[in-house]
Formats: C-alpha cells, structure tokens, sequence
C-alpha cells in the first residue's frame, strides 16, 4: 500500500518545485493533465492525489519521490497518511466533523475560549462545508446572549484569531438558527440579524482559507438577511456573496449585484451610506479585477465621495467606511488593473497603523506586499510581509500568502530571511 504525505505538505513541496522552475500553474496542469485551478487546489492542500497521479507532478518537476512518500511506521500504517478512494476518504472525513460539530453543539453550544485556540493549527475552515449543511443540533438561547456571543465572534474575525472562530461558529450558527426559529415578531428580526451575521463571518472566514464553503454561507447569509429586513445586514450579507461570485470569475455579475444594492440603500442614513461606500469599494476591486478600469475607478471616486461627506462610522461588521480604507481598496484596484505603479504613491500616503483592527491593518499590508512584488521590489515586499505576520500571525498563514511568500522566495533576487519566513509561515515544510 502506498503511503502519501498530508496533502498540505505534498502541496507545498509541489509549489516551490514549480516555483524554482519558473513554470505557471496552467504549464505544469499542461503537463500533467489537470487544469491550472485544479493545481491551485493541490497546491493549497484542498485536494488529494492517488500515487500515480502524484508521481506523474513529482516526474515532470523533478521532485524525488521519497519527499513525497512516506515510511509505515512500525506495525502498521498510519491511517490519516494513506490514500483511501475518494468517497471513502470523503465519508471519514465528513464522520469526523459532524462527529466534532455535534459534541460542539451539545456541550458548549458558542464553542471552545480563545485560550484554547493554538495559532496557525491546521485550516480553521476545515469544518465549515459539512457543518454548513448540517448544522449540530441546539437549543434556542436568550436573545441578549445570542447578541453576545455573535459579538465576541466578530471580535475574533477582527483580530484575526482564525482558529478560534472556526471552533466557534458551528455552535453559534446553531444557536442562532435555533432561537431565529421558536422566536416571532420583534424577536424573530433580531435573532435574524445575528444568523445573517454569522453566516457573514463563516463565508469570511471560508473565503480567507479559499474554501468553497464561501457560497453556502454568503447564500444563507443573504436569505437571513432578507428575512430581518434590516438594510446593513443585507448590504453586509450581499457583499460577502458578490466575493464569492468574483472569486468563481463572474466579475461583470459581482459588480451588478454590488451596484443595484447600493443604489437601493438610503445614503441620508449615516450607517447604511456607510455599507453602501463597502460595497462601493468591493464593486471597484470587482470591476479591476474582470479588467473593467473605467466602471473601477468609477465606483472607487464615488466611494471616496461617500467616506469624504461623513465622519467614520464604527460597528459596520467588517469593514469600515473611511478614507484610509478607500486608499487601501485603491492600491489593490490598481494592483488587479495590472498597473501597480499607480499604487506606489497612495501607499506612501496612507497611515496603516490608524486602521481600527488587525484584520484590517494585515490585509492592508497584504495588497501593499503584492503591489512591491509586482513591480519586482523584494525587500519591499517582505517588509510587508512581515508587517502582515505582527499584526496577524494566522492571516500570513493563508494559502494565498503562503503562496506569495514562496514565490518572494524563489524569486531571482534572494532577500536574506525570507527562507526561515517561509517555513514559519507554512510557505515550505519546516
């Protein structure tokens, strides 16, 4: 029986051996028969490959195949190392979630302390698909808790303690969904708002971790919201869904839902004119991305209008509506464009540190991380790096930092402690 490594550690090992090769993800898929996505799912470690597929990559890269592979320990092999056939692994895999998602749900219905959250263990999505469409069973809980406990949630998102919000959603989504059903009236709209929200941070936190959990959240989070008939949570719920829709290619779709959204939010109000400058912002970057400048820069100057009319308004669930954020949608929108350039003087300008939480700051040094390493710019790009880790050590953790840290590494001018970056990081193996 052939033993294989776990997928992330295979998937590492492949992309820096594509990386030392200066191949793109579309030459290897070429290649080996399988598409440039599919390799970016090996890659990230989201999908596993039975011994001969995986031989073929470790052929065509070079790779010797006992880095790939290995050793029975002594009387028998590891399970979680052998490839099992894809609907056994698939069943085992589900058993073990639900199994988890249903201890959760019965003995601590809001999940683990952050205490318990150790940084950068494992993918803090992992559980997120199965639990989405199977939610652990759970009894209604007071509305002033549910309140609570949503709110400790987003704290965790904000200060990018990943980990612990994935121990905890399972549970409060439960929780919410719960109480949403054996409440009525007044009530039923606040216990809503919350399952809207909550669903919000698990496609969040989905979409951080490149997980297709992202549509079935965004999805329910939409219908919650609707249902509550409150305008921010439906703004909120509808922007998490048209990320979900750039991230599959529909640009031109994202951008259509962003817009009519918008255009329907009352702009007298101070906190929806502020979800509507988000969703201005995400429209931009949605835009810049389906290589649509014009409608880009179009929404980005509108939304610097709105953030300009109004004083910052706290309490927006993840994003908020100021000028320095509008600065930073502009650097990843020139980024998109391909023009990363026009970026170089709005970085100069803006003050990161005044960003009101670590997610936000870590994310900012993230498009400025891209932008240095498109115009070619090594130490820029990993003093950003590093600006990313000491604000937030589990958001440099995610696949698509770990996958600009290791192109920084292979890149052809060395920049002297990138390497022990990497492997602390989880870019390559330790």
């Amino acid at each position: 029986m052939d033993v294989i490594r776990p997928a992330r550690e295979i998937g590492a090992e492949l992309r820096g051996a594509r990386c030392r090769a200066r191949l793109t993800q579309a030459q290897v898929g070429n290649a080996v028969g399988y598409s440039p996505s599919a390799v970016s799912r090996i890659e990230a470690g989201r999908m596993r490959l039975e011994f001969d597929r995986l031989m073929r990559f470790a052929a065509f890269l070079s790779i010797p195949p006992n880095r790939l592979t290995g050793t029975p320990v002594p009387g028998g092999v590891a399970l979680d190392t052998v490839e099992r056939p894809a609907d056994e692994e698939d069943a085992v895999r589900r058993r073990n979630l639900l199994t988890g998602a249903l201890a959760a749900g019965a003995t601590a219905a809001f999940g683990a302390s952050p205490a318990s959250a150790v940084s950068g263990a494992g993918d803090p999505a992992a559980g997120l698909e199965d639990v989405l469409f199977r939610l652990p069973s759970a009894a209604p809980v007071p509305l002033a808790r549910l309140v609570q406990e949503a709110a400790s949630a987003r704290a965790d998102f904000c200060a990018a303690r990943y980990t612990a919000l994935g121990r905890v959603l399972p549970g409060l989504l439960a929780a919410a969904s719960a109480t949403r059903d054996a409440s009525t009236g007044r009530a039923r709209e606040k216990a809503s708002i919350v399952l809207a929200r909550t669903y919000v941070l698990a496609a969040e936190l989905a979409l951080k971790q490149h997980s297709d959990a992202a549509w079935a959240a965004a999805d329910r989070a939409l219908t919650a919201a609707r249902a509550s008939g409150h305008p921010v949570p439906i703004g909120e719920s509808s922007r998490v869904l048209a990320i979900t829709m750039r991230r599959s290619g529909s640009c031109t779709s994202a951008v259509r839902l962003l817009t009519k959204e918008a255009a329907d939010l009352d702009t007298s109000q101070e906190q929806t004119g502020a979800v509507r400058t988000t969703l201005m912002l995400t429209g931009a970057y949605s835009a810049a991305t389906g290589g649509d400048r014009m409608t880009a820069l179009d929404l980005l100057n509108a939304a610097e209008e709105e953030a300009d009319r109004r004083a910052a308004v706290p309490g927006l669930f993840t994003v908020d509506a100021t000028r320095t954020q509008v600065d930073v949608y502009r650097i990843g929108v020139f980024n998109a464009l391909g023009t990363p350039d026009e970026g170089v003087s709005v970085a100069r300008r803006i003050d990161i540190d005044m960003m009101s939480t670590p997610e936000r700051r870590a994310r900012a040094w993230t498009d400025t991380a891209r932008m240095w390493h498109a115009l070619g710019d090594g130490p820029q790009t990993f003093a950003a790096l590093q600006r990313v880790e000491e604000e937030a050590p589990q958001e440099v953790r995610r696949p698509a930092l770990r996958a600009l840290t290791a192109n920084l590494l292979y890149a052809p001018a060395r920049v002297p402690g990138v390497r022990q970056f990497a492997a602390r990081t989880g870019a390559i193996p330790a």
